[in-house]
């Protein structure tokens, strides 16, 4: 199972690694089950019939399990570290990093670099064989100092409930689209990659072009982040998420029935965290726009 946001990750469900399902064919009966004796199922389709994580003992010799198979209890556990780590940083930057008009330049240069940081790290992790657990956890707490900087400037500057209403919005979006997903009204499959990927690359190149023109151009650039135009695309935004977290979902419940080696949850955790922190700066954004002013 490999990290699939659209933004950082080159891997995910290509065309020739059968991955979630999309190209795998398995055998009569269903889904692999992992056993102690056999956690990596051998059947048609299955990405983890052979152990990426196993080590060859002797020349000749089978290689043997570095590890059990992944469970949804690790999914959840590393997950909660991760999204764990970003929640604390970001308040112990909210608290130690002072948005004053005394201090706001200087607070505001720090979440940059952070920013920056975060995005370097996931990065490299996205083109990492492997997760990294170090690498993960780096960014959740860079990615943390970020986001606690701009809420509360947001908070600050724009409306003191803004933040909660965002961090609302975010769980009432990962709830309903768990139960949309688990009650089979969404439906990942190839084709609905393909259009997910597909708007999102032309959400991101807008959203980079609009960029552009506000850094050399200065004002709102395009328009597409203020005004009527912000909200739209802040919807858009949101939607989008939802569509990731569809993804992630559908990624972890494959990496579990095809018998993933325990470290996939690491990567699992990662772009749970990535999409989360998507949907939450949309949140952010929108509403920020909707109570009269742009972030």
């Amino acid at each position: 199972m490999r990290s699939r946001n659209p933004v950082f990750s080159r891997r995910g469900f290509s065309r020739d690694n059968g991955y979630a399902g999309f190209n795998a064919t398995p055998q009569a009966g269903g889904p692999a089950v992992a056993t102690q004796a056999n956690p990596y199922a051998q059947q048609a389709g299955n990405p983890y019939a052979t152990n990426p994580y196993a080590q060859q003992t002797q020349q000749g010799a089978p290689p043997q399990a570095a590890s059990g198979a992944m469970t949804i209890d690790d999914v959840v556990s590393r997950t909660a570290m991760t999204l764990g780590t970003v929640i604390v940083t970001a308040v112990l930057s909210w608290l130690l990093l002072p948005v004053d008009e005394a201090n706001l330049g200087k607070s505001y240069g720090i979440a940059i670099g952070a920013g920056l940081v975060a995005m370097v790290l996931a990065l490299v992790q996205s083109f990492k064989q492997r997760p990294a657990p170090a690498l993960i956890l780096g960014y959740a707490a860079f990615e943390g100092v970020f986001l606690g900087v701009i809420s509360a400037a947001v908070s600050t500057y724009i409306s003191a409930g803004v933040v909660t209403q965002a961090v609302l919005g975010t769980m009432a979006v990962s709830a309903g689209v768990l139960v949309a997903y688990k009650a089979g009204w969404i439906r990942v499959n190839r084709r609905f990659y393909g259009f997910v990927m597909a708007a999102a690359l032309g959400f991101v190149l807008l959203m980079a072009i609009n960029m552009l023109f506000a850094v050399f151009g200065g004002g709102d650039g395009l328009g597409f982040r203020s005004g009527g135009l912000g909200i739209v695309f802040g919807i858009i935004g949101i939607l989008l998420g939802a569509c990731f977290l569809a993804l992630d979902f559908k990624q972890v419940e494959d990496g579990i029935a095809y018998g993933a080696p325990r470290e996939e949850a690491w990567l699992a955790a990662f772009g749970l965290t990535m999409t989360l922190v998507w949907i939450y700066m949309e949140f952010l954004r929108l509403l920020a726009i909707l109570q009269g002013g742009d972030d």
